[in-house]
């Protein structure tokens, strides 16, 4: 792959080159891997900023009918946006559906979105382990606004916060009382939090849950990346596009305040921080697959089911020998 070329098309918006740029820091080959840090570091110092947001939410609530009725009225007002979606993968077979174009059909035809799902093969968080690269590569290639849709994950996952400007979390009408909203967890990472599906026979339910929930972010210890009044609930409707223009506002207003008060680029500093921290373990982990180290594991296990020695004492002796150099 020629490096600059790749460059100068992503540079120029290229949904071509930005495809093909996504499939490259996907591979797991280590000749793919050293291109795509050879292009993520041509593309570094761009000077683009687009607002990262992160959707989560359990499955079922809404989440791909939300992204396409929000992508479609940031489109209709002038701003591009990529769509990063996880699906979950088989634990049996590895694969996955990869369905969200289908899902978001309308979106997926308009000339200023771009919808891009990925496996999210063993990675645990609700995100691809790669989709933290296709966002730099969506900033790089002009997109306004990118949303990351993560599968449908519980109160534990919450590594979309780590790679978001913005983090929302899609509820259900009727998912819980003012304690469900008090647990710690996904709930008190939320910047906002959107109760879905407010309309038709639901709509009152949904207005009486976001009261539960607003009531219960007053209980939540105030975060200084916060203004007065965030985090917040609402009520949308992604089927009727009801509350998704105030949603919007609300975005604006949480991202402005964080950029005047230096909270937003002091967030983005500790975020790549954390992903230099997550490589590093990342690569560590990744040396268990290759030889000696595999082999000698493979030995040591068999001990371990003979019961030879421990699970405990055998890890200390592989790490003694290969991985503490």
């Amino acid at each position: 792959m020629d490096m600059d070329d790749m460059t100068q098309r992503l540079l120029a918006g290229e949904r071509r080159a930005l495809a093909r740029a996504i499939t490259l820091v996907e591979s797991g080959r280590e000749d793919h891997r050293a291109q795509a840090g050879e292009l993520l570091q041509r593309l570094r110092g761009h000077g683009r900023e687009a607002l990262r947001v992160g959707l989560s939410g359990t499955p079922g609530v809404g989440k791909s009918t939300f992204i396409e009725s929000f992508g479609c009225m940031l489109t209709a007002q002038g701003l591009k946006v990529a769509v990063l979606a996880v699906d979950p993968s088989s634990a049996r077979s590895g694969g996955s559906i990869l369905g969200d174009k289908t899902r978001m059909e309308r979106l997926a035809r308009d000339p200023n979105a771009f919808i891009r799902p990925s496996p999210s093969q063993s990675q645990l968080g609700g995100v691809a382990r790669r989709t933290r690269e296709a966002i730099d590569l969506c900033e790089a290639a002009g997109f306004d606004v990118i949303l990351i849709e993560t599968v449908g994950v519980g109160q534990s996952e919450t590594m979309v916060a780590e790679m978001a400007d913005l983090f929302l979390l899609l509820l259900a009408p009727a998912g819980g009382d003012e304690l469900q909203g008090v647990k710690r967890g996904i709930m008190e990472m939320a910047d906002i939090l959107l109760i879905n599906k407010a309309d038709g026979d639901l709509k009152t339910t949904a207005i009486r849950t976001c009261a539960d929930y607003a009531g219960a972010l007053r209980l939540l210890r105030k975060r200084p990346q916060d203004p007065r009044d965030f985090p917040k609930a609402l009520t949308v409707s992604a089927v009727e596009e009801n509350g998704l223009e105030k949603a919007w506002e609300e975005m604006r207003t949480l991202s402005d305040w964080r950029h005047e008060n230096g909270h937003f680029a002091a967030r983005r500093a500790a975020q790549a921080r954390y992903w230099f921290e997550a490589e590093v373990r990342e690569a560590l982990l990744s040396r268990l697959n290759r030889e000696p180290v595999k082999g000698a594991m493979t030995t040591l296990a068999g001990q371990v089911e003979n019961g030879a020695v421990s699970a405990t004492a055998a890890a200390d002796q592989l790490m003694r020998e290969y991985l503490m150099m």
